[in-house]
């Protein structure tokens, strides 16, 4: 089974946590907000450490280079039985500077034509209690994992 890893950055505000989401790119996320962001993760590569991927995976999806220590929130398992190991990083990542990797893909299906897309089309920052209800149903456990931490 493919294994993921990802990084859910953080900051603190006067009003408690926030966090950093992604919303995936492409044609099939286009018209869903609640129960569509992710945190930035990816694909570990053959024999890839796993803080090494989600490094990667966190520069691809946002365009920020996550060079402080990590802290290791876990191991969880995605709809589909897929795990990603999820680490926190207290950052404070500025929107305007977001920029995202591109991926192609025919589009419309069996058209014939390629098209490309963001991986990710937009990242924002969230309380967590919002972060609950626009993160991927899979993925709300990190979120319970990062208040454990913090």
């Amino acid at each position: 089974m493919p294994r993921s890893a990802g990084i859910l950055m953080f900051r603190r505000r006067p009003s408690g946590p926030e966090v950093l989401l992604v919303h995936p790119g492409g044609p099939f996320w286009a018209k869903k907000d609640d129960g569509a962001w992710s945190i930035p993760k990816g694909l570990r590569e053959e024999g890839e450490a796993a803080e090494v991927a989600a490094r990667r995976e966190f520069y691809e999806e946002t365009g920020c280079v996550p060079d402080v220590d990590l802290i290791l929130l876990g191991e969880f398992r995605q709809a589909g039985g897929k795990r990603v190991e999820a680490f926190a990083l207290e950052g404070d990542f500025d929107l305007g500077g977001f920029k995202s990797n591109l991926f192609e893909m025919e589009w419309p299906p069996h058209s014939g034509k390629r098209r490309v897309f963001p991986e990710a089309d937009r990242a924002g920052w969230f309380s967590i209690e919002a972060a609950r209800s626009k993160i991927l149903k899979s993925q709300q456990p990190i979120l319970g994992a990062l208040e454990e931490v913090i």
